[in-house]
């Protein structure tokens, strides 16, 4: 096609391009008649620079599905901690995400939504017309501010009685050491008490990296993280494990999915416990609890 003459690398610029990607997969999503959530800002707030990069990526229109699931997840995880109590949602590199206008959410909720300035900037100028349904609040603050990160961190568990951590499409791309040290900063906060992230593996990392490797790496947003031992990862920074999701199995339920999943699921049940571990744990959501 012709957009594959497209110079990609230039498309990436930082890792906030990235948002505008998955907000073309959230706008295909809502212009579906059999819509699992509905996004009426997404198209708005990828703008053509979302088109143009995935329209240029490799198989990009088609694999919308795991980006489609994943915010459907984490939708239904949203409502349920807040019918469990949650009365605070810190958002953490939030990009182009906009629940605390498209939800049904309670008008009490404190929203917080923080990323770098410039997308904090975007995102309001977009947003400007619109109303959100509970307290929101957008911090603009760069999550490798240490100093500025732990001062909010503590202001936040100060004001809140029971906190949702949400870092939805932000490890993948720090690096391990990085993301030791945040899962540290949220423990040291008696309210954080569920933290819900996407989660990669080593085979993820692989299989991404052959398709959009290149394109992520020009952009100074290789894929990074994807740990071995899976959510087992956190238990040792006092995280432990009480939900997760694998896309795939997701993906079935929903209805949502590629060719052959069924089929790939079925290798993956009948594969020793080492293969069914890894088949397990490949790409999800995982809810996490201060312990």
């Amino acid at each position: 096609s012709t957009h594959d003459a497209m110079p990609t690398d230039s498309l990436i610029s930082d890792v906030s391009d990235t948002a505008r990607w998955v907000a073309v997969y959230r706008a295909m999503e809502t212009e579906r008649p059999d819509a699992i959530f509905r996004d009426p800002f997404a198209r708005r707030l990828a703008g053509e620079k979302g088109e143009a990069i995935v329209q240029s990526m490799k198989r990009g229109p088609s694999m919308s599905w795991p980006m489609v699931v994943r915010t459907a997840l984490l939708d239904e995880i949203i409502l349920r901690e807040i019918r469990d109590g949650v009365d605070t949602v810190l958002n953490l590199a939030a990009g182009l995400d906009v629940r605390a206008y498209r939800m049904p959410l309670p008008a009490s909720l404190h929203w917080i939504d923080v990323d770098h300035p410039h997308m904090v900037t975007y995102k309001a100028e977009a947003m400007a017309k619109e109303t959100p349904v509970c307290r929101y609040e957008s911090v603009p603050l760069d999550l490798a501010d240490i100093t500025a990160r732990r001062a909010l961190f503590t202001r936040v568990n100060a004001e809140a009685t029971r906190t949702l951590v949400i870092t939805e499409g932000l490890l993948i791309y720090l690096a391990e050491p990085d993301v030791i040290a945040l899962t540290a900063d949220l423990h040291t906060q008696n309210t954080f008490r569920h933290w819900a992230s996407d989660l990669a593996s080593p085979g993820l990392l692989k299989m991404m990296d052959k398709t959009w490797g290149r394109t992520v790496a020009a952009g100074n947003a290789p894929f990074l993280f994807g740990p071995a031992e899976g959510p087992a990862f956190f238990a040792k920074f006092g995280w432990k494990e009480i939900e997760y999701r694998g896309f795939m199995d997701e993906g079935i339920r929903l209805k949502r999915t590629f060719p052959m999943a069924k089929f790939w699921r079925f290798v993956g049940q009948i594969a020793p416990k080492k293969r069914r571990d890894e088949f397990k744990y490949f790409s999800g959501i995982v809810v996490l609890e201060r312990s």
